[in-house]
């Protein structure tokens, strides 16, 4: 499987018939879209992986009209308008001329994201963009214009450029997952369970981020089981005459209990979860949110978001074992909803009284941060899978400490 979780996503978005697939073609070289003079021939958002020279492997995300009509074309607008949440940057595809309040609403939602846009004139060998128009558009929203002909390449280089330059402040510097807390020849601990939610024949991505960040960082990556951790911390103690101390112990979440009684208390402790929850979540935000758990009332109703999908298991962490835990640790009645994959929440955001985010490692950070975003922003407490576990076992101290001093007020 291609992991796309850190590459540029750029988006399309525009009129019907303005060119969308048509620019993607032109941009990959390949006839990876329909294309069709008759309106609506996209309908849901089509995403394609691919190398685009001088810009490296991304992923294109061609979407519908934003002037779709009728029921179905209501829907379609709905997909398109997700679709904004998922990108890095996006390109604003429009012809003739023709910029009107569709354009205008659509580059007001994609600013609210942050989002780096690029207008593109395509159609170019048709009309060309005239000069009153380029300087209004430029003037109105300060954003980059380019005047193009996904018919004829016209300009493709200074597209490739623009996206370069668009290009979000530290994409490629990706967030250390734990590298910044070791030195070489530490050991890691990874104690990586296999349960009936484990991947068959495989581990799970946080998982192997994390032995790979332990061998990138010249560190001994130790991974066990749980049920073989007090066996091999007692045989290393026979064998030097004292007990292993490693720079950093792993865990899963569901297993902080039983781990934090295992490990001396001033050996760092922490899981997979919050570890991607520093590297691709909002972390203060967490932090603050986590503990709103003990403010929850009889009727709150808790949103989880997997941000992935699969098959669901009787021991499903998100759907069964953290709702369940959390009524047993608060003693209240709530009521849960889980959205999976990138679909949108079954109710307005307020509804909720908190959000609980899984660790995201299936999405891109810029996407996971979106997604958190209308909670943030309805002031609603937001925290993290293995955040909040930690917190209902009673490790959430031990399990945040090591990374306290990365927070600033």
């Amino acid at each position: 499987m291609t992991n796309n979780t850190n590459r540029l996503h750029i988006g399309l978005f525009g009129r019907r018939n303005a060119g969308k697939s048509s620019v993607l073609n032109c941009l990959t070289g390949q006839q990876l879209a329909i294309v069709s003079d008759t309106p609506g021939t996209t309908t849901d958002p089509v995403r394609k992986s691919v190398e685009i020279p001088g810009l490296g492997p991304v992923v294109l995300i061609d979407t519908a009209g934003i002037d779709d009509v009728g029921e179905l074309g209501v829907q379609r607008v709905r997909k398109t308008q997700q679709a904004m949440k998922q990108v890095d940057i996006a390109i604003i595809v429009c012809s003739h001329n023709l910029f009107d309040k569709e354009e205008d609403q659509l580059i007001k939602k994609l600013q609210q994201f942050k989002i780096p846009i690029i207008i593109l004139h395509n159609k170019s060998d048709e009309q060309p963009a005239n000069e009153t128009f380029i300087n209004e558009l430029k003037s109105r929203y300060k954003v980059d214009f380019v005047d193009f002909s996904a018919k004829t390449g016209q300009n493709l280089d200074r597209v490739i450029q623009l996206l370069r330059q668009n290009i979000p402040e530290g994409f490629n510097r990706k967030p250390s997952l734990f590298g910044d807390k070791i030195k070489a020849g530490d050991i890691v601990l990874l104690v990586t369970p296999i349960d009936s939610e484990a991947p068959e024949g495989r581990l799970i991505l946080p998982q192997v981020q994390a032995i790979r960040e332990a061998i990138d960082h010249h560190c001994i990556a130790i991974v066990l089981k749980e049920t073989e951790v007090a066996d091999f911390m007692r045989r290393t103690a026979l064998s030097t005459g004292s007990p292993l101390k490693p720079a950093l112990v792993i865990t899963d979440s569901q297993l902080f209990g039983k781990i934090d009684k295992m490990i001396a208390p001033d050996i760092p402790l922490t899981s997979f979860s919050i570890l991607l929850a520093r590297q691709k979540g909002d972390f203060k935000a967490y932090l603050n949110g986590t503990p709103h758990i003990d403010k929850l009332q009889d009727g709150d109703r808790i949103l989880l978001l997997e941000s992935c999908t699969h098959h669901s298991t009787c021991d499903d962490i998100g759907r069964v074992k953290i709702p369940r835990w959390l009524q047993e640790y608060t003693g209240r009645r709530l009521e849960f909803d889980v959205v999976p994959g990138l679909a949108e929440p079954p109710r307005p955001i307020h509804e909720y009284a908190l959000v609980i985010q899984c660790g995201g490692c299936m999405i891109t950070r810029k996407q996971l941060l979106n997604r958190l975003q209308p909670g943030i922003r309805a002031n609603i407490h937001v925290t993290n899978y293995g955040m909040a576990i930690a917190y209902i076992k009673g490790s959430w101290k031990r399990s945040v400490e090591l990374f306290n001093g990365d927070i600033k007020s």
